[in-house]
């Protein structure tokens, strides 16, 4: 794997000044380049665009995870659990209506992750996690 590898996400929007209000100023990701029917954001690094696209958007199907009815389509970002909690107040603090409420999943097990799943105004499914132990990523 090579570590300086980044990742590309694109993803449709009903509305660009809708999204760059939800990606960028709540969510704090730096606006890139941008044109008429896209933009980019640097999240947490990485390269998202954000494409003009309204007949694609919205989540559909969910998958059981843990209990709970998980979104199969979402991205987001593992943040560090200080991080977490701030994004957690954040999105609480501005109205945000959770899919899945700020959580701990799979309690004393491998993987035990802090989890929130929201939608971003478009209808696409976002997750920001958080793992007290870092190594527990990929673990079985």
């Amino acid at each position: 794997m090579n570590a300086r590898a980044l990742f590309h996400l694109a993803f449709p929007v009903r509305d660009l000044p809708e999204a760059r209000a939800f990606y960028g100023e709540l969510l704090g990701c730096p606006e890139g380049r941008s044109s008429p029917s896209w933009i980019d954001f640097d999240f947490y690094g990485h390269q998202i665009v954000a494409h003009l696209s309204p007949e694609e958007c919205g989540h559909r199907n969910t998958s059981e995870v843990d209990g709970e009815a998980v979104p199969v389509r979402h991205f987001g970002a593992i943040l560090s659990m200080a991080d977490w909690d701030g994004m957690a107040a954040k999105l609480q603090a501005a109205g945000t209506r959770f899919l899945i409420e700020p959580q701990v999943r799979f309690k004393g097990q491998a993987g035990e992750q802090a989890t929130m799943f929201f939608l971003d105004p478009s209808g696409n499914a976002l997750e920001f996690k958080a793992f007290g132990d870092l190594s527990q990523v990929f673990a079985k």
